[in-house]
């Protein structure tokens, strides 16, 4: 069966599955193409008849995430991707919650379209559930003069502008938004909440394993200038370049962040496409940016993986998982690399840089730590190896201390906050990741079916421990979507009540000690 429902820009007709209506790739935004492209994003224009809205839209122009992974992108898919879809178990007139997702994918990668973001979980337990397209990579991040900054956070706000203009139509309420993102995602969330432009859209926000990443407007010239000089053309002419082109070259500017890291604002050198603090969409670090209290009407739950950066210290050779563990992974492995084997017109996607070996004492100076965080830090985890305190450090510096901050100076300027401790462990290589980044992706939307689960589960079943787990996380997410309970107490600067995810949650107190202690002080920098 099919539903036809009216929109601002005319009507669209979705699918009846099971209990849901669902609608996939309408536009909210014209295609930024030809005079549109590396500019502001506008309304989609009007259409008359009724717009089937059966099929994603294509995908952001973008480069597979990892080698050797299938892409979302390809060619000849073209640059119309700036769409919405909705999820909804209801109908006009109901008004209900109504439940946002922002992909992540290190400002370079990531669609709606990816099957592990698939609404239908959620939407079945009784909220609409909205995902969109944002532009990513130097499309959506890149320094272009006389082109506005972060244009990929301002899709976002287009996108959330459409939902609060439209939604009431699939059965929504503009008046309950809560907005949800992981990574890039979660990065992108902490941003909106004090982004001129997004100001009275959303409701709620849960900011997972936010991405430590802004950059000042001169550090992103400069990338952009890297990335000019290994294409051989003019800054002024990288605009005009085709999006293949532009892919080739979008992590030129990684080797420079890896041959002087101390020169750089954030030194791990996993992405060059970065959101820009340019006092417009970006007004600063969120967590010094909610210190005004322009948000504080806004509920915030914030939180990361307790094992943020093992997935990338293995792709850097710092964990190495055992024999067997590997023998296990293989199959899943090897298939997921042969199909990913056809370029389908694409250039090949850069490998990280594997480390030799290493110094914590420089690891701790490229992250602005003082001299004595070293035997702070080994005083505090006595056990660790230097690769593991390596791992500790980024974690800390990229995830963990990023959502700490955002609860505090959320809390201070008189919001509501609760703050998460991500700990179920992904068996994947025999549990040598630990709660890895991503891994609370699978628990938060529900869905075990796509290549990022299969990644993590090591190609084997979903255990019993993680739907127990999942249930309960989105059932939290889900009554603090409707009342503002998660169903833990609000954190406090004295007591950092901590909700842990793990296959039996519980609650503790300051479960970081010891790495807040030891970043306790540039929270404000």
């Amino acid at each position: 069966m099919t539903i036809v429902v009216t929109t601002t820009a005319g009507m669209v007709e979705g699918r009846t599955e099971g209990t849901l209506s669902v609608f996939k790739g309408i536009p909210y935004a014209a295609p930024p193409e030809g005079p549109l492209r590396m500019q502001a994003p506008v309304p989609a224009p009007r259409w008359d008849g009724v717009r089937r809205a059966f099929e994603f839209s294509a995908a952001p122009p973008q480069l597979p995430l990892t080698p050797g992974t299938p892409p979302l992108w390809r060619p000849a898919d073209g640059l119309d991707c700036l769409s919405v879809n909705v999820w909804s178990p209801g109908g006009k007139g109901d008004r209900l919650p109504v439940m946002v997702w922002i992909y992540g994918g290190g400002w370079k990668s990531g669609s709606s379209s990816d099957p592990a973001y698939d609404g239908a979980t959620l939407a079945r337990d009784g909220v609409v559930m909205v995902t969109f397209n944002y532009r990513v990579g130097f499309e959506g991040f890149g320094f272009v003069p006389g082109a506005p900054a972060n244009r990929g956070f301002l899709d976002q706000a287009a996108a959330l502008r459409w939902i609060h203009d439209n939604i009431v139509a699939f059965g929504g309420d503009p008046d309950n938004v809560t907005i949800f993102g992981e990574s890039g995602g979660g990065l992108s969330v902490a941003a909106l909440l004090t982004a001129p432009g997004a100001r009275g859209l959303f409701h709620r926000a849960i900011a997972q394993s936010t991405a430590a990443r802004v950059l000042p407007e001169q550090e992103s010239r400069r990338i952009a200038e890297l990335t000019a000089r290994a294409l051989g053309v003019r800054l002024a002419e990288l605009a005009t370049q085709p999006p293949v082109a532009l892919l080739s070259v979008q992590d030129a500017a990684l080797t420079d962040m890896e041959a002087d890291p101390g020169s750089w604002t954030t030194p791990e050198a996993i992405t060059a496409a970065t959101p820009v603090i340019d006092g417009v969409t970006v007004v600063d670090k969120p967590w010094l940016a909610l210190r005004s209290g322009v948000a504080r009407d806004i509920d915030l739950i914030a939180g990361a993986t307790h094992d943020e950066f093992t997935l990338f210290a293995m792709s850097r050779g710092l964990i190495s998982p055992s024999v067997p563990a590997m023998v296990k992974a293989l199959p899943h492995l090897v298939g997921t690399t042969m199909r990913g084997l056809r370029r389908n017109g694409l250039p090949a996607t850069r490998r990280a840089s594997r480390l030799r070996t290493v110094d914590v004492r420089s690891t701790a100076a490229h992250l602005g730590l003082p001299a004595s965080a070293t035997a702070d830090y080994q005083a505090a985890y006595p056990a660790a190896t230097d690769a593991e305190l390596y791992t500790l450090m980024y974690s800390d510096a990229m995830f963990r201390m990023p959502a700490i901050w955002l609860a505090e100076a959320h809390t201070a300027a008189g919001g509501r906050s609760y703050l998460y401790d991500f700990t179920w462990q992904t068996p994947v290589f025999g549990g040598a990741l630990g709660a890895c980044h991503a891994a609370d992706i699978m628990a938060t939307l529900g869905n075990t079916d796509n290549p990022l689960a299969a990644f993590l589960l090591g190609g084997g079943r979903p255990p019993e421990s993680l739907h127990r787990m999942s249930g309960r996380l989105r059932a939290s997410w889900i009554s603090f979507a409707t009342t503002g309970d998660p169903g833990w107490p609000a954190f406090s600067t004295e007591s950092a009540v901590t909700k842990i995810w793990d296959a039996e949650p519980t609650v503790a107190v300051n479960p970081l000690a010891a790495s807040r202690q030891i970043w306790q002080d540039l929270s404000l920098r």
